[in-house]
C-alpha cells in the first residue's frame, strides 16, 4: 500500500474535470502575460483538452467525410465547449510552429465572393468573375465569411492623408486596418506616431472626386470616418490578403462623361497598380452603373464589388485607400501617378477591356476606292444638329463612310465602343457623347462642334485639351450667331449676341439654360471645308 501510494505521489496531480474547465480563462490570462506555453501545455494536458488538440487531425477528417464544418485550433474547441475565444493561444500556436491558415479569408471556407488567396495560378476563380457569375455586389451575407478571423495585429499601423487637392481628399493606411461598411467606419490600430494623427483620432470625408462642388454633388456622397483613437475595434470576421479601395459612386449623372471623369480614370490611377489583386467596396452602390462599366471594373479587380453600405462584415486588409486620386477631368498627370501612368496607358487600358481591335489608324489610299469612317454623333432635345442630314451628305461627298449615331447606338457603350474603334474620325456638337473619343484607335481625330455662346475656352478645356495627352488629333468648329437657333429667340441686339460674357457672369445655371440649350444649324458650305481638311489628313495618295 505504501509502494502504491508513493507511485500515486509522482503523477500529476489534476483536479476533477469540472474544476480544471473553471481555470482554463485564468491559465489563458497567464499565457497572456508570460508568453510561456509549455507551462500551458503540461496544465491543459492534466484537463484533457491536450488529447483533444492531439485528436483534431481524426476530427477534421471525420467531419469532412459526413460533410460536417471544420474547426481547427484550441479556440475552435473552446467555441464549441461555450468557452469564450482568445486570439493569444492562435499566435502562440503560430510562434510553436502550428501549422496556420493562409489565405486572404482566414479561418473561413474559400467563397465565390470574397477575395481570398486564389489557388494554383487562379484560372478558375477570375473566369467566374469574368463571367459575369459572381460580379454584382456581395455583403457579409452574400459573402458567407461570418467566422471569427482575426489574426495577429503588427506592431503599428500608419496613416497617410492629403487633403490639398481641391478635387478629392484620400487617405491611405496599412497595417492593422479593419472596415466596417455598415457604420461608414474604417478602424486604423495601434497608429504609430509617424501617422498623420485627426484631431480627436477620427477624420471624417466624401471619397467622390467633386470635392468643389460641396453644397451640391457632395451633400449625396455618404461620409465615410477613419478612426485612429485607443477605442477597442471590433473583431475581424473576415479577412483578406489583398488590398482594399473605398471609393463613392456619386450620383448617377447617366452619362459617359462623368462616368470616365469622375470614377473610371480616378479608379484606375488608384488602384491599377495592384493588377486586378485589389477589393473594391463601393458607397452609394449603384448596381446600373457598375453593370454598365463591368468590362473596366473587372479589368481592374477580379473580385466583385462590395457593396460598403449594406456589408456588416468586419473585414480587415493589410492595406486600404480611402478616397480616389484624381488629376483633373480626363486627365493623368504622370509626374502625379505613382506608377507614372498616362493618358496613352489608361486608353490601352481601355481597348483591351473591351476587347476593341484596331489600336492605330491607318491611312487610308485614296486611289483604293476605300474610304475613312466617320462616325457622327447626333443629339436630341438640345444641341442637336437641325440640318443634319445635309451635314451627313456633305461628309459622303467629300469621301467618307459616314456612320449615323443616335441616343439610342451612343447609350449602348459596349456596342457602340466597337463602331468608334472602327472609325478614323468622330464628329459631334459640345457635349459627354464626345468621350467616346477615348474608344478611338491611337492618332485618330476628333472634331467638335462648339455652340454660340463664348463657349469655346469651356469646350476645349473638357473635349479638346485632354486629347494630346491620350494620342489623339484635335479640331474645331465654332458656330456663328447665324448657326445658332437663339437667333429665333432673342433680338440682334440681345446681350446674348453682343456680350455672351455678361450672361457667364449670372451663373453656370443661365449659361446652361441658354447657351447649352440652343441647337446648332450648320453652314454646309463652311462645314465643308473642315471636313476637307480632316480627309487630306486621314488619306494618302
Amino acid at each position: 500500500m505504501k509502494a502504491r501510494r508513493n507511485e500515486s505521489s509522482k503523477k500529476p496531480r489534476c483536479g476533477g474535470a469540472v474544476a480544471a474547465w473553471l481555470l482554463v480563462p485564468l491559465l489563458v490570462l497567464v499565457v497572456l502575460k508570460t508568453g510561456y506555453l509549455p507551462q500551458l501545455t503540461r496544465h491543459l494536458e492534466c484537463a484533457g483538452i491536450g488529447q483533444q488538440q492531439q485528436r483534431l487531425p481524426e476530427i477534421a477528417n471525420l467531419q469532412a467525410e459526413e460533410g460536417m464544418p471544420q474547426r481547427t485550433g484550441i479556440a475552435n474547441l473552446q467555441a464549441e465547449e461555450g468557452t469564450p475565444k482568445t486570439t493569444g493561444i492562435a499566435n502562440l500556436q503560430a510562434e510553436e510552429g502550428t501549422p496556420k491558415t493562409t489565405g486572404s479569408v482566414a479561418e473561413a471556407p474559400p467563397s465565390p465572393a470574397s477575395s481570398d488567396k486564389i489557388a494554383g495560378d487562379g484560372a478558375d476563380a477570375i473566369k467566374d468573375v469574368k463571367d459575369g457569375k459572381n460580379f454584382l455586389a456581395m455583403n457579409g451575407e452574400i459573402d458567407g465569411s461570418s467566422r471569427s478571423s482575426d489574426v495577429a495585429a503588427p506592431k503599428s499601423s500608419k496613416l497617410t492623408c492629403d487633403f490639398s487637392s481641391r478635387h478629392t481628399d484620400i487617405c491611405a493606411m496599412e497595417g492593422d486596418v479593419r472596415v466596417h461598411g455598415k457604420s461608414g467606419t474604417v478602424y486604423v490600430v495601434a497608429a504609430s506616431k509617424e501617422s498623420y494623427r485627426p484631431e480627436n483620432g477620427t477624420v471624417t470625408f466624401r471619397p467622390f472626386t467633386r470635392k468643389y462642388e460641396e453644397s451640391s454633388t457632395m451633400q449625396m456622397v455618404r461620409e465615410v470616418t477613419i478612426r485612429t483613437d485607443d477605442a477597442a475595434p471590433p473583431s475581424c470576421t473576415v479577412t483578406h490578403d489583398v488590398p482594399a479601395v473605398v471609393f463613392s459612386t456619386g450620383p448617377d449623372r447617366g452619362n459617359i462623361f462623368h462616368g470616365l471623369a469622375d470614377l473610371i480614370i480616378p479608379l484606375y490611377i488608384t488602384a491599377r497598380e495592384y493588377d486586378g489583386r485589389v477589393q473594391l467596396l463601393a458607397t452609394g452602390y449603384q448596381r446600373q452603373w457598375i453593370s454598365h462599366y463591368r468590362h473596366l471594373i473587372e479589368a481592374l479587380s477580379v473580385y466583385p464589388v462590395i457593396d460598403f453600405d449594406a456589408d456588416e462584415a468586419v473585414r480587415c486588409f493589410p492595406s486600404v485607400h480611402v478616397g480616389m486620386e484624381t488629376h483633373g477631368e480626363l486627365r493623368i498627370d504622370p509626374a502625379l501617378s505613382r506608377k507614372g501612368y498616362t493618358m496613352r496607358d489608361f486608353r490601352d487600358f481601355l481597348l483591351s477591356a473591351y476587347s476593341l481591335k484596331r489600336r492605330w489608324t491607318t491611312p487610308v489610299s485614296r486611289s483604293s476606292g476605300q474610304r475613312p469612317r466617320l462616325v457622327m454623333v447626333l443629339r436630341r432635345h438640345s444641341r442637336e444638329i437641325t440640318n443634319e442630314a445635309e451635314a451627313i451628305a456633305a461628309a459622303t461627298e467629300i469621301g467618307f463612310e459616314v456612320v449615323a449615331a443616335g441616343p439610342e447606338l451612343v447609350g449602348d457603350t459596349d456596342r457602340f465602343a466597337e463602331v468608334v474603334n472602327s472609325c478614323d474620325v468622330l464628329v459631334g456638337v459640345h457635349g459627354a457623347g464626345l468621350t467616346n473619343m477615348v474608344f478611338l484607335p491611337h492618332n485618330g481625330t476628333e472634331l467638335q462642334i462648339v455652340p454660340w455662346g463664348e463657349l469655346k475656352f469651356i469646350a476645349f478645356q473638357e473635349y479638346g485639351r485632354p486629347l494630346a495627352d491620350m494620342g489623339l488629333r484635335y479640331l474645331e468648329y465654332e458656330a456663328t450667331a447665324e448657326e445658332t437657333t437663339l437667333k429665333d429667340v432673342y433680338a440682334k441686339d440681345h446681350a446674348v449676341f453682343t456680350d455672351p460674357l455678361s450672361i457667364h457672369k449670372q451663373g453656370f445655371d443661365k449659361v446652361w439654360s441658354i447657351f447649352l440649350g440652343q441647337n446648332v444649324t450648320l453652314d454646309i458650305g463652311r462645314f465643308k471645308g473642315v471636313m476637307q481638311q480632316i480627309y487630306q489628313s486621314v488619306t494618302i495618295t
